[in-house]
């Protein structure tokens, strides 16, 4: 049976990799920061082997915690998902001071919390030989950006895509798989009403891309569709 392990699983993308890994048979370890306000995650344990554990990625001791808990099992995917988007709009004729606060803390969920995650399960992931799929954004992408603004997250995230490709050429020693995704412009809480695409079909792009990585793949950044993003 595959052991999936998920961030950020309360809602969202994350929920729908959740349902959808579950409908497919798999383990599931889902981590959210606060299991008992997570109705719709732990109702989900009707439908398979699902465990909910809490776990705030920017925590070091809750993810200690988690490696501990579930340090005898491999775990074929981890999936770091969780993330926040933080002022839309930064760096203008806001308080300067008030945004330098907010891209501090987008740092410590979008970047150095999903290296912390990977690092503290390498061994779990290493021991299955399997793979770290990371939830990046086309913002992050320093090609594609020709509209500017949105300081704060698109740094956040060019951050991250540089620590996974980095990751993917550390880990691979160890079996381990490194990739980056980019889930889509999606109608969830963070994606707002005028997104273009549904949870299910980036959850399902993404899900269909990772059953055909090989290991030529580590270190490159897809779309859900599976196409290449520049970087």
């Amino acid at each position: 049976m595959k052991t999936v392990l998920i961030t950020g699983a309360n809602r969202g993308i994350g929920l729908e990799f959740v349902k959808q890994y579950l409908q497919e048979g798999a383990r599931v370890l889902a981590t959210c920061r606060d299991p008992q306000k997570a109705k719709a995650l732990t109702a989900l344990k009707e439908m398979g082997d699902l465990q909910v554990a809490a776990l705030d990625v920017t925590q070091p001791e809750q993810v200690d915690a988690a490696a501990e808990r579930w340090r005898d099992q491999k775990i074929d995917l981890l999936l770091n998902n969780a993330g926040v988007y933080g002022p839309r709009n930064s760096f203008g004729a806001n308080d300067i001071e008030a945004d330098m606060a907010a891209w501090e803390t987008v740092f410590r969920v979008n970047t150095m919390a999903p290296l912390r995650v990977a690092l503290a399960f390498q061994n779990q992931v290493a021991a299955a030989k399997g793979t770290m799929a990371f939830i990046t954004s086309k913002m992050g992408s320093i090609a594609d950006n020709t509209s500017g603004g949105s300081i704060i997250y698109r740094t956040s995230k060019s951050a991250l895509n540089m620590t996974v490709k980095s990751l993917s050429i550390d880990l691979a020693p160890r079996g381990i798989s490194c990739v980056l995704f980019h889930p889509g412009w999606v109608l969830t809480d963070m994606g707002g009403p005028n997104a273009l695409i549904d949870v299910t079909t980036s959850v399902g792009g993404m899900r269909a891309k990772i059953d055909q990585l090989t290991t030529k793949d580590r270190g490159k950044y897809f779309n859900y569709d599976g196409r290449e993003i520049p970087w």
